[in-house]
């Protein structure tokens, strides 16, 4: 854990945010700032600054992360009509937290190409 990491604090629960799942690898809870009627972060609970600092050992993590957020989409009712998953690595791809999370939009249609 980061003490200066605001996705490490929610993750590990030092900040009252109502998580939506939680196991011993990562955390999901709604964004502030939503993008879609469905708009869920799903953050990994140890401190990664992004997706470039995975590796094979963080297998599980990733797995962990896609399961997740594909059970979340069936308890927000989006799985039928589809949703998005969003991993943004770095400031041109807008990734403002340097912690690795997913986003999980969806509730409407999302235009293509995004961005």
């Amino acid at each position: 854990m980061s003490d200066d990491c605001i996705f490490c604090k929610i993750a590990n629960q030092h900040l009252p945010v109502e998580l939506l799942y939680q196991d011993d690898l990562i955390a999901a809870f709604r964004d502030i700032n939503p993008q879609a009627p469905t708009h869920i972060l799903l953050v990994s609970r140890a401190h990664l600054a992004g997706v470039s600092m995975l590796t094979a050992e963080h297998a599980a993590l990733l797995t962990a992360l896609c399961t997740t957020a594909a059970e979340l989409a069936r308890r927000e009712g989006i799985a039928d009509s589809g949703y998005r998953l969003i991993v943004n690595s770095g400031p041109d791809a807008g990734q403002s937290v340097p912690h690795l999370h997913i986003h999980l939009l969806g509730g409407r249609s999302l235009g293509w190409p995004p961005g």
